[in-house]
């Protein structure tokens, strides 16, 4: 017995590969994330958290003339019912969807700090309110009484929502999303309602319209922060293949400010600026003016508010103020790229869209929303036309029916007469009475609207009424199955619908589409002036002017560790101990007084001082004239020409280290003769320039002294004809040029303190 359980176990065992479990896996996980958060449904323009929130305030009774209500209700109920991913996503989602200046129509009326266009973050949910705007109601959640759309089990099968809402704008063109998967994103653009609706109707007339005559109705983009889209030539290649990059320039203005001062007026901004970037563009236009790149600018206010943008560049009086707007366009944010990826879920996958698919997958919904809504209404009316017709014939054998109602015991046998002529246990007045009963064929509709009628139904005008109930019903059935059977009444009813939505709900193009040119400005170039670069102990450098340093020489001397006189165009380059090699450029430094601080050269260059001990600083301009030796501590060592650290980079490997080695010593030969090294123990060697080779910057270099275990290179003297320096070993003076003269890698000698 054991012994067939185990065979049992044993073939309910799968082998397979573990790398096909794990690409499935991957595979499934991706187009769950694709499907299920990121990416939109091509049918309503939304994400499922999008249309859950709106199928929420929908469910909720947030109409656009009810009360707001609290957003942590909405976020609640989303959450609760729908949406089980957590709170931020879903007020984020209701916040984004409030904002009129990222959605080209907003779907939802915040009440409450709902966020700026500067990025300000809005207020929690439990302060704000919302309900839906009207155009939600009438264009996204209309209908949903009519079965337009496929009900499904939430999360936990305990309510239902639409899989889809019954859209009747293309809303993912309308109001453009942005979304990133796993290994695809989408990025489509907003556009203009009256636009695309009349590109609908181009379609709907001519199935075999082109891209580019579409294009004729739908222009391009249209954002709602306005601005230029700058290359219109491009938007056919973009919407034939529904990816490309467009261009956005924001909109300026030249006013005439005090004193003969000119303004630039940032009036539109790129889409691409809202939020922090708003703040990179006004810190790019300070970082012109401390790079020298313009000297115009006098000041620099950020006036946005809700009433609109208004960014006021305030310039000299004498200044060229095309070519500094020009500036503006080309070196900060003020034109900007929107990469376009009109990617969307089309028939239950991914699928990279044209501006036509769109339209047509937009068209085919439409065409199936009617069919399916004119289909209930149809059912309806034909339940209405039965029971109409019942009533009116109840009319005209009205005595008869009160004879049957009142000759029954009880219901059912009244409604068995109506419906099929059974006269048992009914009395009646007289034969011809019953006779006549026998003949009554009601249905069990009609029959139970008959039993239901009330007596002041039977008044003569309450039955003018019902007839003409009746005829209205019978033109709607008429026109019903007339949209139903003949697709171009179907055509005809939907374009009306969307005339009726392009009435009440177009607003007028805000973003221009031309053909600019690429902005270009003559860069005033910089009059070169000799200046000093001063350091100070704490790694605070500035430039100062060379009668500021002649009037102070003393003080700046004594309070400073570093001063190099340097071309205002040239650059320091500062060698550091790990083997690196960091150059300044002088324009990234501010002309400085004498008693300002200056920056730290962290921040104008890759130095990082917490890291890094800078051993030698000097010009580019004198490095590249130079050999340099390299020593470090643990003896290796070698000469670079200068002409290797000739890079435009900020940062180069100055030297190739050893594990647990440092630079200790960078110094330039010009008439040195000897070295001399001293070591941590006492030790010391003496020997010729000459014995150290010329290496290239990428080399360890070679051995100067063997070293003891646990000693290090505490002092290089470089000596020329004549020079005696001295230094200091265990408290007592050394003469540098009395060691020993003797070849390079050698012990050296021990040295008495």
């Amino acid at each position: 017995m054991a012994k067939k359980s185990e065979e049992v176990f044993e073939e309910q065992i799968i082998k397979t590969e573990y790398s096909d479990v794990m690409q499935k896996s991957y595979i499934d996980y991706a187009m769950s994330v694709l499907m299920a958060r990121a990416v939109p449904d091509v049918r309503d323009g939304l994400k499922p958290v999008q249309r859950r929130v709106l199928y929420a305030m929908h469910e909720l009774g947030l109409k656009h003339d009810k009360p707001y209500r609290k957003s942590a209700r909405i976020v609640g109920d989303t959450m609760g019912k729908y949406h089980p991913h957590g709170d931020s996503s879903i007020y984020e989602s209701l916040v984004v969807m409030s904002q009129e200046f990222k959605k080209g129509i907003k779907l939802v009326d915040g009440h409450g700090n709902f966020g700026s266009i500067e990025g300000d973050s809005a207020a929690a949910m439990r302060y704000t309110e919302a309900r839906l705007c009207k155009v939600s109601e009438d264009t996204l959640l209309a209908d949903l009484d009519k079965d337009v759309v496929d009900f499904v089990k939430n999360f936990d099968e305990t309510e239902e929502e639409p899989s889809v809402l019954p859209a009747k704008i293309p809303n993912l063109l309308v109001n453009g999303t942005e979304g990133i998967a796993v290994g695809m994103t989408t990025n489509i653009p907003p556009h203009n309602l009256s636009e695309v609706i009349e590109g609908i109707k181009a379609y709907m007339h001519n199935p075999d319209i082109t891209v580019a005559e579409l294009m004729e109705y739908i222009k391009g983009p249209d954002f709602p922060t306005g601005g230029i889209v700058t290359n219109k030539d491009d938007l056919l290649s973009i919407y034939e293949t529904g990816t490309g990059k467009i261009k956005i320039r924001g909109t300026t203005e030249i006013e005439q400010g005090k004193a003969g001062k000119m303004k630039i007026v940032v009036t539109e901004i790129p889409y691409t600026m809202i939020g922090a970037n708003i703040g990179k563009f006004l810190t790019d236009i300070v970082a012109l003016i401390d790079a020298k790149k313009t000297n115009d600018i006098v000041d620099i206010s950020n006036q946005i508010s809700k009433t609109g943008v208004r960014i006021v560049i305030e310039v000299k009086k004498d200044a060229d103020v095309e070519n500094l707007r020009n500036m503006l366009i080309k070196k900060t944010k003020l034109e900007d790229t929107f990469g376009v990826n009109m990617l969307a879920v089309a028939d239950g996958r991914p699928e990279t869209l044209s501006l036509k698919d769109i339209i047509i997958h937009h068209v085919n919904f439409q065409r199936e929303l009617n069919t399916r809504k004119y289909n209930t209404l149809l059912k309806k009316e034909l339940d209405k036309k039965e029971i109409q017709e019942g009533l009116i014939k109840a009319c005209d054998v009205l005595d008869l029916i009160i004879e049957i109602i009142r000759g029954s015991k009880d219901v059912k046998i009244a409604k068995k007469c109506l419906t099929e002529g059974v006269t048992d246990n009914i009395n009646f007045k007289s034969r011809i009475s019953k006779k006549q009963a026998e003949l009554l064929r009601f249905t069990q509709r009609q029959a139970q609207a008959i039993l239901d009628l009330r007596l002041s139904k039977l008044v003569g005008l309450e039955i003018e009424a019902l007839i003409k109930e009746h005829e209205t019903t019978l033109k709607n059935i008429e026109q019903y199955k007339d949209i139903l059977t003949n697709p171009k009444t179907m055509d005809k009813t939907i374009i009306k619908e969307l005339d009726g939505i392009k009435k009440e709900f177009g607003v007028p193009r805000r973003t221009r589409i031309e053909n600019l040119e690429e902005a270009s400005f003559e860069e005033k170039k910089i009059e070169e002036a000799m200046v000093y670069f001063i350091m100070d102990r704490f790694g605070y450098a500035k430039m100062i002017d060379v009668a500021t340093f002649d009037r102070n020489k003393e003080t700046i001397e004594a309070e400073n560790k570093v001063i190099i006189p340097v071309l205002n165009t040239g650059r320091i380059c500062v060698f550091t101990s790990n083997g690196n090699m960091h150059t300044i450029k002088m324009l990234d430094l501010p002309l400085c007084k004498m008693k300002d601080k200056g920056v730290p050269i962290d921040n104008v260059s890759n130095f990082d001082s917490k890291t890094e001990e800078a051993i030698y600083l000097s010009t580019l301009k004198d490095v590249v004239v130079k050999k340099l030796m390299f020593v470090t501590k643990q003896g290796m060592m070698k000469q670079v020409y200068g002409t290797e650290f000739e890079v435009l980079k900020r940062t180069v490997v100055a030297t190739k280290l050893n594990e647990n080695d440092s630079l200790l010593s960078i110094s330039p030969i010009v008439d040195e003769r000897n070295v001399a090294l001293i070591s941590k123990d006492g030790y010391a060697i003496r020997f010729s320039v000459d014995e150290v080779p010329i290496k290239k910057k990428s080399a360890v270099g070679v051995r100067g002294i063997k070293l003891l275990s646990g000693d290090e290179i505490t002092d290089v003297f470089y000596l020329s004809m004549g020079d005696n320096p001295v230094c200091k070993v265990k408290g007592r003076n050394v003469e540098v040029n009395k060691i020993k003269l003797t070849k390079r890698d050698s012990k050296g000698t021990k040295l008495r303190g």
